[in-house]
């Protein structure tokens, strides 16, 4: 299986120009995680960028979230590195609920609420509080696993982290 990282990647698309294109938001930085709640687990999927990670694929999207009573529950997490002068770090983690039932080949999403969180991901928010304990400590374990150096420096997710398992 090829081994997928976070995209760290940071270019200037203008080459400084300041013409078309000045003003427009580069999503090099982000990456969608993907944990499955039931499961326990998180992966990297590049396709949730455009709503075609492998569970999105062949699924019809309601805004009803009744009219999926079989919907197995998931997390999209959005999450964008930035840097400072200690390295790169976690500095946007934003959460956005989802259900799917495969059979059905139904599930349940709201597409305007995806697009703001990866907006305040993109921004520097962390927004997790609306996630389980359980998920939460998922995405916490992955992200220091997948990349020891990115977590370490991540000190405003660690705060939030704390804060909620404090309450």
């Amino acid at each position: 299986m090829k081994d997928i990282n976070f995209n760290i990647i940071s270019d200037d698309a203008t080459d400084g120009h300041g013409g078309f294109g000045v003003g427009s938001l580069s999503l090099n930085n982000m990456s969608p995680v993907i944990i499955d709640v039931e499961a326990g687990t998180a992966t990297i999927d590049m396709g949730a960028m455009h709503a075609k990670s492998a569970i999105e694929k062949r699924i019809k999207f309601l805004t009803d979230q009744e009219a999926v009573p079989n919907g197995k529950p998931y997390w999209i997490v959005w999450v964008t590195v930035g840097r400072k002068r200690e390295g790169f770090y976690y500095g946007g983690v934003a959460a956005c609920d989802m259900l799917v039932d495969v059979e059905a080949r139904r599930g349940y999403k709201l597409l305007p609420y995806h697009v703001n969180q990866m907006d305040k991901s993109l921004k520097g928010r962390i927004l997790i509080d609306m996630m389980d304990a359980p998920s939460r400590s998922v995405l916490a374990n992955f992200l220091q696993e997948h990349r020891p150096e990115i977590w370490t420096n991540s000190t405003e997710l660690h705060a939030e982290l704390e804060r909620l398992g404090a309450e």
